[in-house]
């Protein structure tokens, strides 16, 4: 009877060494990637630290967007593209009006919360019926508003929707440019305090203790009283009906941050590129902050802020050196593009199909 017990208990020490080791299979499976790559780039290592510490400050908030969500069990927001929205109307706002400097980005913040916060409201609805599919659901929210998106900006701009500045209109006075000059904002955050630390390298020190502050305020947020009930309502939602907990409230309300949040990330991305594509800035948007979230060791049912960061800087150094690696493995750049496209992709199909797999292994 020991003997049998000392068996069930190896067994059982054997499938949890397993299932931690498939928990950062992804993340390994990165580093190699990452390393190879930088070997067959051949790049500079002051020039690949120096984008991948921009691209840090400039991704990392978006990603970390998507970590309440998560938590309250909702999965991979997909939804973030209309906080994306929001932060662009902010910033057409701002440039429309001529607001300047980090002044003019305050105010974009300010004037795109109110909009997420509605925008995030409407979604939580939409998602609180559609509970166990909010996945596909807030993939395709994100594509109908794209659409509402662009009926604004394409036939109301102009003609309901007064513009003052020159240049933002089509030449025919209706509809906005498919390129709008963020001059006035570009660096606005980043120029705060930046340093130089050796020849090549910047390091935009603001813009990172902002993420830092993020990340800190999370974890404080998750031991209140909210949090917990985020937590309890994404491992079982029964359960946590049964505690008294409004489950679709709290559901709605965990949207709704992750809308603001990715409002402002979209703002504090385009105030580091400087433009703004009208009709394309926020297409992606989902599509690379969960892959990044997930390259770093993330899935459906758990993330972090580590995780978010960690796939953000592996994520994004192989945006840097996969062209070169493509053009010096093959003499073809364009190899590196199709393999960040397959990578961004793939490991969300990966993903969901793990989350598939380990839900039918429960039941």
């Amino acid at each position: 009877m020991d003997n049998h017990l000392q068996i069930e208990e190896i067994k059982v020490k054997k499938q949890t060494n397993v299932e931690r080791i498939m928990g950062f299979i992804v993340p390994i499976v990165f580093i190699v990637l990452c390393a190879v790559g930088y070997y067959l780039s051949e790049l500079p290592f002051i020039f690949v630290l120096n984008e991948v510490i921009i691209r840090l400050g400039r991704n990392s908030f978006l990603v970390i967007s998507l970590i309440i969500p998560v938590i309250a069990g909702m999965g991979l927001n997909f939804g973030i593209v209309l906080g994306a929205m929001a932060g662009q109307m902010a910033l057409i706002f701002i440039t429309n009006y001529s607001l300047e400097g980090a002044g003019g980005l305050l105010i974009a913040i300010l004037v795109s919360t109110p909009v997420a916060i509605v925008f995030g409201y409407l979604v939580g609805r939409v998602l609180n019926k559609a509970k166990g599919k909010e996945m596909i659901t807030s993939m395709i929210l994100g594509f109908f508003s794209n659409g509402l998106y662009q009926l604004i900006f394409l036939l109301f701009a102009g003609t309901i929707i007064p513009f003052k500045k020159e240049g933002l209109l089509l030449s025919t006075g209706m509809g906005l440019r498919n390129s709008v000059d963020l001059a006035g904002v570009r660096y606005a955050m980043d120029d705060i305090i930046k340093i130089r630390p050796y020849p090549g390298l910047t390091v935009p020190v603001f813009t990172l203790v902002v993420i830092v502050l993020l990340c800190l305020t999370l974890t404080f947020f998750l031991k209140t009283k909210l949090g917990q009930e985020m937590r309890t309502v994404g491992q079982n939602m029964h359960i946590a009906q049964v505690a008294g907990i409004n489950v679709d409230r709290t559901r709605i309300i965990a949207i709704i941050i992750s809308t603001v949040l990715a409002a402002w990330g979209q703002i504090i991305f385009l105030q580091n590129i400087g433009t703004l594509n009208t009709y394309g800035s926020h297409e992606q948007v989902g599509l690379f902050a969960v892959a990044s979230l997930l390259i770093g060791g993330a899935s459906v049912t758990k993330a972090t802020y580590r995780q978010a960061l960690m796939g953000t800087f592996m994520f994004h150094m192989l945006f840097i050196i996969s062209p070169m690696a493509g053009q010096n493995l093959m003499n073809d750049s364009q190899i590196g593009e199709f393999f960040r496209v397959f990578v961004a992709y793939g490991v969300i199909g990966l993903a969901l199909l793990l989350h598939a797999w380990q839900r039918r292994g429960k039941k």
